[in-house]
């Protein structure tokens, strides 16, 4: 459980990698279907990405959450962020969004470059995110 200036920090680290952060929930179905597509990135072992789950679920809702990451054996690391005013953050992810989920942040930490997607995610659309944040 980790309040938004962990994910801040996370957003904000500079490293030579990138960043791919998913914003979802257990109780959302274009979250949870979107998943394996997190999870066979972080998968991959790739050095050069890290995969980072932040769980929108209600901190009460913790036990399920970890049931959930249990059943669905996840691997991606998964925080479960306990700010419920999401007026006072959604901006410091990207000032476009709305704070409809799935959205999902794609950063190359050393360009500062960034993609953001407001809606679920098609099978390669995080390879091309990739693609297009490593070629710039």
């Amino acid at each position: 459980v980790v309040k938004f200036d962990r994910v801040h920090a996370l957003i904000e680290s500079q490293s030579d990698r990138i960043n791919v952060i998913n914003f979802w929930a257990t109780w959302c179905a274009p979250c949870v279907k979107e998943i394996p597509l997190f999870e066979a990135l972080n998968a991959k072992n790739d050095p050069t990405i890290k995969v980072t789950l932040i769980n929108l679920d209600f901190v009460e809702k913790l036990d399920k959450v970890n049931l959930f990451i249990s059943r669905k054996n996840m691997k991606s690391e998964v925080l479960l962020l306990d700010e419920i005013d999401y007026n006072s953050w959604i901006d410091k992810v990207d000032k476009r969004w709305g704070g409809a989920i799935p959205a999902t942040l794609v950063i190359n930490q050393k360009t500062g470059q960034r993609r953001f997607i407001d809606r679920p995610l098609a099978e390669g659309d995080l390879e091309k995110m990739i693609f297009e944040l490593r070629n710039q």
